[in-house]
């Protein structure tokens, strides 16, 4: 016997919306660790699950429920299935990962089972209402939408009319009203929905062959076509009777001030039907507004629909940033704005302030984005790289000027205070202006969805490689997330992995015992990447020097060999790259320095230190105490204002390669006998951008305390037409012809027959110079007069010469260590 609706629990609305976003929350917890939803998928079903809450609490809200009665509460629930379906489909349309079958099926065949059950907990319990039954029939043309584009990305675009066939049906009443009104209930309806939906379940569970598969879906689409012909024939030939009876609810399309909700027929608010707008003016009900200030406040929405339009589309990558590509329609916005719009009015303004505020936010991490793109060829990580962006402000004071810093800092302080607050405010006017035509707008934002989604399942685009649709903010949030943990799971792997070192308990005299009595120079050159060598604008400059020296070094009975290293970072962090080197590890990251910084792993100096080395470390480029110096292993360290250079000032570097070369000699090589052996980091920086102003090389006898460098300034002027890339591309190849020249210069006058050195580039300079995708390869040699010396590296297959060829072996930078170790140690 039916239980009386009287005697049933019956939770209120908001009540039922929230136990279904709890139950959503571990559905898709547990798709994520069984069936690898990510990111997209979790943004995907919950913007889904979101407007679905929306339109069912407005629509309640309209008809005066205060509850969706217990057959609503199991609608909701089949609508927690429906929305992971969704976040399925649209992780896979993401590219993210392929939707499971079997996941996607079972939570498919599920969902169509509890069609069944609402309504026949509505019959036995008394509590049919029109709400539900709206309800359950937009949620059944939801499911096949959804099922629709996951079948059609198989089939082809046209099974998107099986999906979009209700929502066209409801797109042309808006032209045709009489298409509005009620029909009868007819059970070939019913049958024929059930249809689509057991033939769109088959063609995704992929069970039968695609020639089978299309042909059934095809029936199934023909089929609908014949249910919706029957239906507005119907429609046509009863039109002086489908105006609908009075107490029916509105269809979740409708704006709550239309006609058939029950407002006006203007769609303003009220029983006055006038809406105060955000400049305190009356809406259209409202005293007209002078012509001015009508055409003022178009402009001011049209221009803040462009901004949070750009700001939305805008790529991370600089290689991407082409004007079609500001001409994409970017889903975040179309969903956002829907669901700004169904929300209640008192929350609908604060909440369009927040989104526009974290809109700004992100257009300030795009900047950055395409900021550390341009320099580092790698997005900004902001857990990570905040210590960067200090360091970036700290250079441009160093090149530039503290006058320069300055500005630098004010300018970003206001670009970021006007992003964000000018986004906020973009917002508030977009919602609010939409608002006062809700019902136009909202249908609006429905075809533009369609559009979106055809063009996505069509893959439509509007110039090659610049597709139509656009989910750039989500994608960019998906990918962000992935990096932000991924930065937090890093730190605690890499101190485990900092502390395990085989090295680390090698007694003194079994390291580096093929090198005693040498001094050994780990010259590291700024910037010095494969590009120097490969890229035919650069080469030309850098390899005369190298070909010049391969004929000048065995002259003076030197040998040298040579390969490739690819180093942990590009275009900048030349420190991450130095203890990448030296520790063994792959160092890309300042979390990552900060740990093996403060740990105990055994460097490369170090080895030499306990080996009996005297260690020193020459660095030009360091402006203030370098505490880092004991964990590497390092006696001494000198800084820039260690050195005693008076000369000029050559940007970023301040003292030319030579100078601190012939320092290095002064200060360590010419002190009197006996001494211990040298092993000394010296670091070449002359090569450091911006690349100008730049010195030449002059007399060694001439050098003095540098001033004779002042003659040099200022460099000559660019040649007309020359462009900011030329002018950096034709600056690096300069910069490292001049450091290479100044080391293999001082290697040839060296009066130190036991002089072993090392030459290897740091990284890649920026991208502004290799261009993308020149890859993060440095060259690397090693100079001797001892055979033995180069002998002992016979294994690595190693080029002579200073110049390796393209072919030559590239080990990652993190290995050197351990190869040069076992190399140079032992009998």
């Amino acid at each position: 016997m039916p239980r009386p609706a009287a005697m049933l629990v019956r939770p209120s609305v908001v009540a039922t919306v929230a136990v279904a976003a709890v139950v959503a929350v571990g559905l898709f917890a547990l798709l994520t660790v069984f069936a690898g939803l990510r990111t997209a998928g979790w943004l995907g079903g919950g913007t889904f699950l979101a407007l679905t809450a929306a339109l069912v609490t407005r629509a309640a809200r309209q008809a005066g429920a205060s509850t969706l009665g217990p057959a609503g509460s199991v609608t909701a629930l089949r609508a927690v299935l429906v929305g992971g379906v969704a976040g399925l489909v649209v992780q896979e349309i993401a590219g993210s990962r392929p939707a499971p079958t079997t996941t996607l099926v079972a939570l498919t065949v599920a969902a169509l089972l509890l069609d069944a059950v609402d309504g026949q907990v509505a019959r036995r319990t008394r509590t049919v209402s029109e709400l539900g039954a709206r309800f359950d029939s937009e949620l059944d043309a939801a499911l096949l939408a959804v099922l629709s584009v996951q079948v059609a990305g198989d089939l082809g675009v046209w099974v998107l009319a099986v999906g979009g066939m209700r929502y066209a049906f409801v797109a042309a009443g808006w032209v045709l009203p009489w298409l509005r009104g009620s029909l009868p209930v007819r059970r070939s309806a019913k049958v024929v929905a059930a249809v689509q939906g057991v033939a769109l379940v088959v063609a995704a569970a992929d069970v039968l062959p695609r020639v089978a598969s299309t042909v059934l879906v095809a029936v199934a689409l023909a089929a609908l076509v014949w249910s919706f012909g029957v239906s507005v024939v119907w429609l046509a030939r009863h039109r002086p009777g489908a105006v609908p009876r009075e107490g029916r609810i509105a269809s979740f399309y409708e704006d709550e001030g239309s006609p058939r909700a029950g407002g006006d027929s203007d769609g303003e608010r009220g029983a006055a039907g006038e809406t105060p707008d955000d400049d305190g003016e009356r809406g259209a009900a409202g005293p007209t507004r002078p012509g001015w200030r009508r055409a003022l406040g178009a402009t001011l929405t049209v221009v803040a629909v462009l901004v949070l339009g750009a700001v939305l589309v805008a790529p991370q990558d600089p290689g991407a940033v082409i004007p079609e590509v500001y001409l994409r329609l970017p889903i975040e916005g179309v969903a956002g704005l829907a669901l700004l719009l169904l929300l209640p009015r008192r929350v609908r303004v604060p909440v369009a302030l927040v989104a526009g505020a974290l809109l700004g936010a992100w257009a300030v991490l795009t900047a950055f984005d395409v900021g550390f793109a341009t320099v580092l060829a790698r997005p900004f990580d902001p857990v990570l790289d905040r210590a960067l962006v200090a360091d970036g402000v700290e250079f441009v004071a160093s090149t530039y000027g503290r006058a320069a810093e300055i500005g630098a800092i004010v300018a970003a302080v206001v670009l970021g205070v006007v992003l964000l607050g000018g986004a906020a405010l973009a917002a508030r006017r977009v919602v609010t202006r939409a608002d006062v035509h809700r019902r136009v707008v909202l249908r609006a934002l429905g075809v533009l969805g369609a559009v979106w989604l055809v063009a996505v399942v069509a893959g439509t685009t509007i110039a090659p490689g610049v597709p139509l649709a656009a989910a750039s903010t989500a994608a960019g949030a998906t990918v962000r997330a992935h990096i932000t943990l991924t930065s937090l799971r890093d730190a605690d792997a890499f101190a485990a992995q900092s502390r395990a070192d085989a090295w680390s308990g090698v007694p003194a005299p079994d390291l580096l015992t093929a090198l005693r009595g040498k001094d050994v120079v780990l010259a590291i050159v700024e910037s010095y990447g494969r590009a120097a060598l490969t890229d035919p604008g650069l080469a030309p400059t850098v390899t005369p020097v190298l070909d010049r020296a391969d004929r000048d070094l065995p002259a003076a009975g030197w040998g040298a060999r040579s390969g490739f290293l690819s180093s942990s970072v590009v275009g900048s962090g030349s420190w991450l790259a130095h203890a990448t080197l030296l520790s063994g590890l792959h160092v890309d990251n300042e979390q990552r320095y900060l740990t093996l910084t403060s740990s105990t792993r055994f460097t490369l100096s170090a080895a030499f230190r306990r080996a009996g080395w005297d260690t020193v470390a020459m660095q030009p480029g360091t402006t203030r105490p370098w505490p880092e110096g004991a964990f590497y292993g390092y006696d001494r360290a000198y800084n820039v204002r260690q050195l005693g250079y008076r000369g000029p000032s050559f940007g970023w570097a301040s003292m030319p390669d030579q100078f601190v070369l012939d320092r290095f000699d002064q200060l360590e090589l010419d002190k009197p006998a006996p001494r211990p052996p040298m092993m000394a980091e010296i670091d070449l920086v002359s090569s450091h951008a911006p690349w100008q102003p730049l010195p030449h090389m002059i007399g060694w006898d001439q050098l003095g305390d540098g001033s004779v460098f002042d003659g040099q300034l200022p460099n000559p002027p660019e040649p007309p037409g020359s462009t900011a890339e030329s002018q950096a591309r034709a600056g690096y190849a300069q910069s490292i012809a001049y450091t290479m020249d100044a080391l293999t210069s001082w290697v040839q006058r060296s009066n130190d027959p036991n002089l072993v050195v090392i030459a290897v580039g740091d990284h890649q300079p920026a991208p502004l110079v290799t261009g993308p995708g020149a890859g993060r390869d440095v060259p690397m040699s090693i100079i001797s007069r001892d055979p033995a010396v180069l002998a002992r590296t016979a294994s690595w297959g190693w080029t002579d010469g200073l110049r390796p060829p393209p072919t030559a072996p590239t080990w990652p930078m993190e290995a050197f260590r351990d190869r040069f170790l076992q190399a140079f140690s032992g009998p």
